[in-house]
């Protein structure tokens, strides 16, 4: 017997969440979020929670790891335990394996690693609570670590998905409308310089719907590449401001703006 898939999407088009089709879910970021790391950020796209902490450029070990031309980007995706409703094991699992990979090579068109011969970049990824598109949080998370971590990028790297419920196309999927939808399309790119660093999906589309989610896909990325934006400028505002404060000095006209 085939189980009735569940009514995603109203006759308003209304998700279970309240959203419209072309609506993101809640966005917030923070930037410097870790004393430890060389990098941090946390990402919080509705109910999904994601932390991501760099680590270098520093000496590879051991040595002949290392490459002559470049540095060696290292990214690390894992689910914490608690980060679903049934406990998961703490061990990577095959898809953590893969999802690091991915990561790492949406990643990497970004990054200037030529300056760095010999050294590697490492990126830790914990997902604190998951509920849908970890992986596209995880490269937002990600790619503003990087920054705040001052390594060269040619851009920062947004990401999103687009996808298809009750034959509707729909940005930003949640856990429900990814497991019981038609479609899922993932998309990581440079939106500053137009460039599609990922793009992946699962599911079934037509040529048209698949160039329609792409289109809507990079509209989510470029929402949330303003607020990547943002979230830098006030990391950077707040260190002016403890500059200025420990030099004694008067704060700068227009407000602290960058």
């Amino acid at each position: 017997m085939e189980l009735k898939k569940p009514p995603l999407i109203d006759d308003e088009g209304r998700r279970l969440d309240g959203r419209g089709p072309a609506e993101l879910r809640p966005l917030h970021i923070e930037v410097d979020v870790l004393a430890n790391a060389d990098g941090s950020a946390y990402v919080e796209q509705g109910n999904t929670k994601v932390l991501a902490a760099v680590y270098g450029p520093k000496e590879v070990h051991p040595r002949h790891l290392g490459l002559p031309d470049r540095a060696v980007l290292r990214c690390r995706y894992h689910m914490a335990p608690f980060s679903v409703k049934q406990r998961k094991s703490p061990a990577p699992s095959r898809r953590e394996i893969e999802l690091s990979k991915v990561i790492r090579e949406a990643l990497e068109p970004a990054l200037f690693l030529q300056h760095y011969p010999r050294t590697a970049i490492d990126v830790f990824i914990e997902v604190l609570q998951a509920d849908g598109g970890t992986r596209c949080a995880s490269i937002t998370a990600a790619s503003l670590a990087l920054a705040d971590a001052g390594i060269p990028m040619r851009d920062l790297v947004a990401a999103c998905a687009a996808g298809k419920i009750n034959g509707v196309l729909v940005l930003d999927l949640c856990d429900i409308e990814d497991k019981h939808g038609e479609a899922d399309v993932p998309l990581a790119m440079m939106p500053g310089l137009g460039r599609i660093t990922l793009l992946q999906m699962d599911g079934m589309l037509t040529p048209t719907e698949l160039k329609e989610c792409i289109m809507l896909a990079i509209e989510g990325c470029k929402q949330i590449y303003a607020a990547q934006k943002e979230a830098l400028r006030e990391r950077f505002v707040r260190i002016r401001k403890e500059v200025e404060e420990a030099e004694g000095l008067e704060p700068a006209e227009g407000g602290g703006e960058a």
